[in-house]
């Protein structure tokens, strides 16, 4: 009798053994690692991707990583433990996240790079994404649309060095700015880097990892604030005036802007932006921002999730392009950008319900 029990005793505690080790009922077909939730932004497409699940079969679990690699790391294997079958992760540092997606793949696990790509690994299937590089063309192009006459003051700034996106964005920016950089329409006002190559149609990325190095905001405002309050403070008169500045996107716009602004010397600016945030839809609307770059993460939600669901279904997920990551060419699928100033900005966020208008003043 007692070997009997015994017996059942170990089949019960292997069956629970087994139970737990399979993650139970808290399995996850999809887990969505975002960079951090201190930026508007990555709240937004928090919002999007509930909203996207809502009437779908799958389960799916969003974590954050908080600026952290190794938190970022953590929180993938927490979702493999889960049993997920999709994993779409914004990285934090693009090298930085490849062995997270390496653990996910030897695990079976599809890996879709979202928004950022993820560079120097073989580990990632697919990446939806906007066109970074036309990002940066429209803010580049704005900036030479909105100026008048010659030697006007060009004030670069960047994003992060370890965000893929960061050079793609300003690729597309010196694509379009050099040419007037050239012919004097504008003077680089704070990068002696830029400034050397100024006369170079096509930059390397080492040539422009030295720009960035000098013109990053890490994506920071307030290294954005430090930095801009630097260079006002080392420039000339010759280097003030009506200026334009080239902003990476809508946190580090307004922190310049407000620096700027306060600067007697400046009598005018033009500065872009990116993402369409809230607050700098106000400040369009105010005139303190000349325009964003709006990136309709509904429409980037959808790819990613209608990616993500053909994957579970047994399908291939359509794709319209590749990026190269260092490793391989990722299969990507990009989504169109458009540019937004006071002119269209109700029609663009308000009338297309991106937006309500009760959430801004002065708005006609």
């Amino acid at each position: 009798m007692k070997k009997l029990i015994s017996t059942l005793l170990l089949a019960i505690l292997t069956v629970f053994i087994v139970t737990g080790c399979s993650g139970g009922g808290s399995e996850v077909s999809v887990g969505i690692v975002l960079p951090t939730k201190d930026e508007p932004r990555w709240v937004q497409d928090e919002a999007r991707f509930k909203a996207a699940l809502e009437d779908s079969e799958y389960t799916t679990e969003i974590l954050f990583s908080q600026g952290s690699s190794a938190k970022e790391k953590e929180n993938v294997e927490t979702l493999i433990s889960k049993g997920i079958d999709v994993l779409i992760i914004a990285p934090h540092d693009g090298a930085a996240a490849g062995s997270a997606v390496e653990a996910a793949k030897k695990e079976g696990i599809k890996v879709i790079s979202y928004d950022r790509l993820i560079t120097d690994t073989d580990a990632v299937d697919y990446y939806v994404t906007f066109d970074s590089i036309a990002v940066g063309q429209a803010q580049g192009q704005y900036l030479i649309d909105n100026v008048q006459g010659s030697n006007v003051p060009l004030y670069l700034y960047a994003g992060a060095a370890s965000d893929n996106n960061a050079f793609l964005f300003f690729e597309g920016a010196w694509n379009v700015l050099q040419p007037k950089i050239a012919d004097g329409t504008f003077v680089i006002a704070n990068s002696s880097e830029a400034d050397a190559l100024k006369d170079k149609a096509t930059l390397t990325r080492d040539e422009m990892g030295k720009i960035l190095g000098q013109v990053t905001t890490n994506w920071d405002p307030n290294e954005a604030k430090n930095k801009a309050q630097t260079n006002l403070t080392a420039a000339g008169a010759d280097l003030k005036g009506d200026v334009a500045i080239l902003a990476p996107n809508d946190g580090t716009a307004r922190s310049i802007a407000d620096v700027f602004a306060t600067d007697g010397a400046i009598s005018s600016y033009v500065v872009s932006g990116q993402d369409a945030e809230k607050a700098s839809i106000q400040y369009i609307i105010d005139g303190k921002q000349s325009m964003t770059v709006f990136k309709d993460v509904r429409t980037l939600v959808k790819d990613a999730m209608g990616m993500a669901i053909d994957i579970l279904d047994g399908k291939t997920p359509q794709t319209t392009g590749s990026y190269n990551n260092g490793t391989i060419d990722v299969n990507a699928k990009q989504t169109d950008v458009i540019v937004v100033n006071q002119e269209n900005v109700k029609q663009e966020l308000i009338d297309s319900g991106y937006y309500e208008a009760g959430d801004f003043t002065g708005l006609e």
